[in-house]
């Protein structure tokens, strides 16, 4: 383990997040509010703190192992978390606690989208778009843009990479050097933000409002500048753009990758995990539908329910989280069923949460599969995607993923109720975390502030474990991966 390089890497990361806490202060002076002291205080933290640990170190030359990746990965996630609630933390007008400022702070950077504040509407117009900047520097993983900086540093950037990258087979780069792999990811995130943006403004969002949502909609993270969210605009064109755009934003990012660069969508149609997520996804919204219009007793029109059931479900299945409602109180089954859509979430390789598209998608083949074997025992049957085999480690590594995500699941909800919280409220808080959803069911239905301090460090241990998927965390518990 090269502890030296790591400092380093650690250091050199908080120096690039500390500069991103200099954008809100345009906000601060734009709109004359005393939040400026407040950034400058924690960047001046950030950057201090950075520098400590890199100066010292910067001259380290060492190429990069897994288990060092692993560990940057993780610690710089966590210690992100921690400089991240400095602002919320510092600011009079949110007036949050240690705990509640780096739960926000950590939902924020996971792209989950839980909030343990009220009266977004009335607070600085730096803070609203602070908390929006932190979900979209987590949604690409601001990790894959300092990817781009490790080469200048004689350090090789593959395990940070790996370590970083969601999904089930993450050794495939876009290009064959990873610098430009991660230059690759950032403008194609850079342009779906912009063009979401500019459609939101279009359909009248306030260029403030529609640069602030087209940030949480592309990181797929779910935080508003209004306690409404989506529903505050009361706009069925701003409910379109949204779905269109998390539905884009749930993509494995090297299909946008790979239909840029050969100028044809056939890659698209040609992709597995790509159709079996819109399948859900349409099979998903036509049941909630129908379930909507013939069980929820409402004046709206038939047409202004299936709207709102399309949003809602492509909202929670992306992992996304906004609302135009309550969606907890729609009748019978309905909300139950669009918050299991979470447990699947969006593909690898994209910004949403969930276990991924293409992980369920093996499952359920492995599943038919040993049904076969049943009637054939002798029979060869491979899993095929896309048809092409896929190899039994990669089948096997799923399952072990699922067996452990189940575990931690498992194990946190008993955490959470130990606490003297109801069984639905934490059966789904901590789902939402873990799938990094944001809104949950019972008392975490709206905002989380009632929970207590021990049910939310839970969750943001939660939190991590679904943004860095679970092994990613657990692997350092594991005696084997500190030793020599």
């Amino acid at each position: 383990m090269h502890f030296s390089i790591i400092a380093a890497l650690l250091g050199l990361l908080l120096l690039i997040f500390s500069v991103t806490m200099l954008v809100p202060i345009a906000f601060a002076i734009w709109y004359n509010e005393p939040t400026v002291n407040i950034f400058l205080t924690a960047f001046a933290v950030t950057a201090f703190s950075g520098a400590l640990l890199w100066l010292p170190n910067k001259k380290q030359r060492h190429a990069l192992r897994t288990r060092d990746g692993f560990l940057i990965t993780t610690l710089f996630w966590f210690v992100l978390g921690l400089f991240g609630s400095l602002p919320l933390l510092l600011a009079d007008s949110v007036s949050l606690s240690i705990t509640d400022a780096i739960f926000e702070s950590i939902s924020g950077l996971t792209t989950t989208g839980a909030t343990v504040i009220t009266g977004l509407d009335d607070l600085p117009k730096s803070i609203l778009y602070y908390r929006q900047q932190l979900q979209w520097l987590g949604g690409i993983g601001i990790i894959v843009i300092a990817i781009a900086i490790l080469p200048m540093l004689g350090v090789g950037g593959m395990q940070l990479y790996r370590a970083e990258t969601p999904g089930p087979m993450k050794d495939h780069k876009l290009t064959p050097r990873i610098t430009s792999t991660a230059k690759a990811l950032f403008t194609i995130y850079l342009l779906i933000t912009i063009a979401c943006g500019a459609s939101y403004w279009l359909a009248g969002m306030s260029p403030f409002d529609a640069l602030s949502h087209s940030f949480s909609t592309v990181a797929i993270g779910g935080f508003s500048t209004h306690d409404a969210s989506i529903g505050y605009f009361d706009n069925p064109s701003i409910l379109v753009i949204a779905m269109a755009f998390m539905l884009i934003a749930g993509i494995n990012f090297a299909l946008h990758f790979f239909a840029y660069h050969n100028r044809s969508l056939a890659v698209y149609r040609q992709d597995s995990e790509f159709k079996f997520y819109l399948l859900v996804n349409f099979f998903a919204v036509a049941i909630v539908s129908a379930a909507l219009i013939l069980l929820h007793n409402q004046p709206a029109s038939p047409g202004a329910q299936l709207l709102e059931a399309a949003f809602q479900v492509i909202s929670l299945s992306t992992t996304t989280g906004f609302v135009v409602g309550d969606y907890s109180q729609w009748p019978t089954f309905i909300p139950l069923f669009m918050f299991f859509l979470a447990f699947m979430g969006a593909s690898a390789g994209s910004t949403g949460g969930g276990m991924k598209a293409i992980r369920v998608l093996l499952i359920i083949k492995q599943g038919y599969r040993e049904l076969l074997r049943l009637i054939h025992p002798h029979a060869v049957i491979p899993i095929k995607v896309g048809g092409r085999p896929v190899s039994n480690d990669v089948v096997s590594a799923v399952w072990s993923f699922f067996a452990f995500y189940v575990f931690a699941y498992i194990a946190m909800i008993l955490m959470v109720l130990a606490t003297g919280t109801d069984f639905l409220t934490a059966f789904s808080a901590v789902g939402a975390s873990i799938n990094n959803l944001g809104p949950g069911l019972g008392e975490v239905s709206e905002h989380y502030a009632g929970l207590s301090a021990t049910a939310k460090w839970t969750l943001c241990l939660a939190m991590l474990l679904g943004r860095l998927e679970v092994f990613t965390v657990l692997v350092l518990l594991a005696p084997a991966f500190w030793r020599k």
